[in-house]
């Protein structure tokens, strides 16, 4: 098995694995370290006390042991996601093992200009209005996709982070800011096949292993 390792904040390194391949993971872990104690989410090797702290995809984020993490992500819920940058918003329901719901939709913000004085001023009173119309336009698309799911789902949440934390801010979108997932997605400008991607991501149970 393949894992891409990349550093993790403060020591160690994040691996993600799909919830299919989970399992086998977790037999590799206990083989490579001699078994391992389990407390809650967090494995110990017992042949040198490297640690794999789970952390539970959305869906599953009320699970507090392994056994637990593995029945969920077999029997996975639907989940929300909510993906923005300034040119472009996706939003979407992820079922099973394909999108039920979609909507992505494209802006036109302009870039920023070299030009001085009264004309620059001008250029950037256009560009913030700009800028306002696509936070409007993003939270028309999410309110048209997730609204209708409600409190069914996790939202998952990616792109820009201060562009979606301003789609948020919509009061049409207030029943999904209790529903937000704590890990945010770096995607690139949405698109459909960003969206598809997007969802098969955050089904992932993201490990921190340390050392």
């Amino acid at each position: 098995m393949v894992v891409n390792a990349r550093p993790a904040a403060g020591g160690g390194r994040w691996v993600d694995i799909s919830p299919e391949r989970l399992r086998g993971w977790l037999d590799g872990f206990y083989g490579r370290h001699d078994g391992a104690t389990e407390e809650g989410l967090t494995l110990t090797g017992s042949s040198n006390g490297d640690t794999a702290t789970l952390h539970p995809p959305p869906g599953a984020t009320a699970v507090s042991t392994v056994d637990a993490l593995l029945e969920a992500v077999a029997r996975p819920k639907p989940i929300g996601l909510l993906l923005a940058r300034k040119g472009a918003a996706a939003a979407g329901v992820h079922s099973g093992l394909k999108l039920v719901a979609s909507k992505v939709e494209r802006f036109y913000v302009q870039g920023r200009t070299a030009a001085g004085g009264w004309s620059q001023q001008r250029y950037a009173r256009r560009r913030g209005n700009q800028t306002d119309a696509a936070v409007s336009g993003a939270a028309d698309v999410a309110a048209r996709v997730l609204l209708p799911v409600g409190g069914t789902v996790s939202l998952v949440c990616g792109g820009d982070r201060a562009m979606v934390d301003a789609v948020l801010e919509d009061p049409r979108l207030a029943p999904l800011v209790p529903l937000r997932h704590a890990h945010f997605l770096d995607v690139a400008e949405p698109r459909l096949n960003v969206l598809e991607e997007a969802a098969v991501v955050a089904r992932r149970v993201r490990i921190h292993l340390v050392p």
